[in-house]
């Protein structure tokens, strides 16, 4: 069946957020056009003003509606520690654990050659800008396990391995090529406790 130039868009788009694929981004569409319209109204309302409102801390690149974001300018927020992660969801995932107080920095994407994606577009600089003011006594490298990852975590500790800094990355209780995202919580909490020297 031939499906509309405006449907087929719609599909595109879906299918560009992780973890939707072509068939679950068309069932989506099909939903938002077959659905009440003040739905989808209300959907792009809410996407518009989100994408409005938030933007990257100028400190840690945490996607948030302040900057600097709440945890960089929380005054009881530990400074002997700066946990670097992949993406914003990342921060908050270990934020409920409810087992660290110290800093972040989020790096947005990981190391990728064939995509293009080097040390500039993974902030490099102003991460290392973060822990020259911060001076912590250990940096933990909670990204995934897979092999972008390691590639990212290799490259961070060939920058700071001659700093008198502590390195750690979580254990390895978490799958190759798993996102936090997708693990559970007491699986990260474990991950976390058994951390271990890069």
């Amino acid at each position: 069946m031939q499906i509309s130039d405006h449907l087929e868009k719609l599909i595109d788009s879906l299918s560009r957020f992780p973890g939707i694929g072509k068939r679950t981004a068309a069932r989506l569409a099909w939903h938002l056009v077959s659905t009440d319209k003040s739905f989808a109204q209300q959907l792009v309302q809410s996407i518009t003003a989100a994408s409005d409102a938030i933007r990257p801390c100028s400190l840690c690149n945490m996607l948030s509606e302040s900057d600097p974001c709440p945890i960089c300018s929380a005054a009881d927020r530990e400074q002997d520690s700066i946990c670097i992660v992949q993406n914003s969801a990342d921060v908050q995932i270990i934020e409920n654990m409810n087992e660290y107080r110290g800093q972040y920095f989020v790096l947005g994407h990981l190391l990728s050659p064939i995509d293009g994606i080097g040390p500039e577009e993974i902030k490099s600089e102003m991460m290392i800008r973060r822990i020259d003011q911060l001076g912590p006594r250990e940096v933990i490298l909670a990204i995934k396990p897979s092999a972008e990852g390691e590639a990212t975590m290799h490259y961070i500790w060939e920058i700071l391995k001659d700093r008198n800094i502590i390195i750690t990355r979580l254990s390895t209780g978490l799958p190759f090529g798993g996102d936090l995202e997708y693990s559970s919580s007491s699986t990260i909490k474990s991950a976390w406790q058994r951390r271990y020297g890069v």
